[in-house]
C-alpha cells in the first residue's frame, strides 16, 4: 500500500497534463500512487495520459463536473495514508512531497503541510516569480481566515484521517473549493510549512472579466458559511477577509484589463478593500496595487489621448 496518494483532476488538459504527470514521476519520495480523474475532456487529454507506463498511475473517466466533485472522486480512488492534489497544469518540484512528509511525521499533531508558491506570469515558463514566503504553523485557523495564503489547490500534502474528520471539497462551489477546505481543516488541525518554493503555479493570460465575476461571487459565498461557522471571537475578522477578496479581485482586473472598463471595475474593488479595512493602506500589496491602477490609467489614457 502506497504512503502517499496525489490526485490529478484533469480536464481537456492536453497542453500540460504529461508535464504535470512528469513531476511526479520526478519526485524523490518514491512511495506513491498516481490518481488521475478525467473530468470529461473532449480533447487528447485521455490519449495522452494511456500512453504513459507507470504501474503506479490509475486513471478514471467520469463526465465533466465541478472541480471540487474531480477532487472528491479522486479521494474515493486512493489507498495511501496521505493525500496530495495537483491541478494538471501545476507542476511540483523534486522533492515537495518528500520535505512535506517529513515536517508531517516531525509533527505528529499536524494534519496539513504546505510549501511556498512558485507562479507563472501568463502560463510562461520563462516567468518565474516567488510568491512572498509566508511562516504560519501550528493553529493557522485565523489566517485562512483572513486570507488563503497556502495560495492554491496544488500545495498541501494532508493526512488522510484528517480529510475523513472534517469531509472532502464542498461540491457545490465553482471557485475557492480549495480555500473553503483548508479553513475547515485548520478550524481542527494544525499545519507545518515547509519554507521553501516547490509549487510551480500556472496563471492563465486567458482569465476573463466573467472568471473574475464568478470568484468575486464564490469567494463572497465562502465567506458567508466561514462566518457561521466561525465562532463569536473571530467575526471582528469578517471586514478583513472580505477586503483580502477586493484586493485580490483588484489584481485580476489590472492583470487582465486593457481598458477603461476594466480599469474602472479594478478601481471599484479596491475602493471597496479600502472602505471594509481602512489599514490596508498601510501594507506593501496595497501600495503596489494604488501604483498599478494609476501607471495604466495613464497608459490608456495616453493611448487614448
Amino acid at each position: 500500500m502506497p504512503t502517499i496518494s496525489v490526485v490529478i483532476p484533469a480536464y481537456n488538459a492536453e497542453r500540460t497534463i504529461l508535464k504535470t504527470i512528469e513531476s511526479v514521476q520526478k519526485q524523490t519520495f518514491l512511495d506513491l500512487e498516481i490518481i488521475v480523474i478525467n473530468n470529461g475532456s473532449t480533447d487528447r487529454t485521455l490519449k495522452l495520459l494511456q500512453s504513459i507506463k507507470d504501474e503506479r498511475m490509475k486513471v478514471f473517466s467520469y463526465r465533466h463536473d465541478e472541480a471540487s466533485v474531480a477532487r472528491n472522486r479522486g479521494i474515493s480512488h486512493t489507498v495511501g495514508e496521505f493525500i496530495a492534489f495537483l491541478d494538471a497544469d501545476d507542476l511540483w518540484i523534486s522533492d515537495k512531497l518528500e520535505m512535506q512528509l517529513g515536517v508531517l511525521q516531525q509533527h505528529s499533531e499536524a494534519g496539513v503541510a504546505y510549501s511556498w508558491n512558485y507562479y507563472f506570469i501568463d502560463g510562461r515558463e520563462d516567468t518565474l516569480i516567488p510568491y512572498k514566503p509566508v511562516f504560519f504553523t501550528g493553529n493557522v485557523y485565523t489566517q485562512l481566515l483572513v486570507s488563503n495564503f497556502v495560495a492554491n489547490g496544488s500545495n498541501i500534502l494532508v493526512r488522510r484521517k484528517a480529510i475523513e474528520s472534517v469531509g472532502g471539497f464542498d461540491p457545490t462551489m465553482q471557485a475557492c473549493e480549495d480555500w473553503e477546505f483548508y479553513i475547515r481543516l485548520a478550524a481542527c488541525w494544525q499545519f507545518v510549512v515547509v519554507p521553501k518554493h516547490q509549487i510551480l503555479y500556472r496563471q492563465s493570460a486567458n482569465t476573463m472579466t466573467s472568471k473574475v465575476e464568478l470568484v468575486e461571487r464564490e469567494a463572497l459565498k465562502l465567506i458567508e458559511k466561514a462566518y457561521q461557522a466561525a465562532p463569536p471571537e473571530y467575526q471582528y475578522l469578517k471586514k478583513q477577509s472580505l477586503a483580502w477578496i477586493y484586493e485580490y479581485c483588484t489584481q485580476q482586473y489590472l492583470k487582465h484589463s486593457n481598458d477603461l472598463i476594466g480599469i474602472n471595475r479594478a478601481r471599484q474593488k479596491l475602493w471597496q478593500a479600502i472602505c471594509l479595512h481602512p489599514q490596508i493602506l498601510l501594507e506593501d500589496y496595497a501600495q503596489i496595487l494604488i501604483r498599478w491602477l494609476i501607471k495604466k490609467w495613464l497608459k490608456i489614457q495616453l493611448r487614448i489621448l
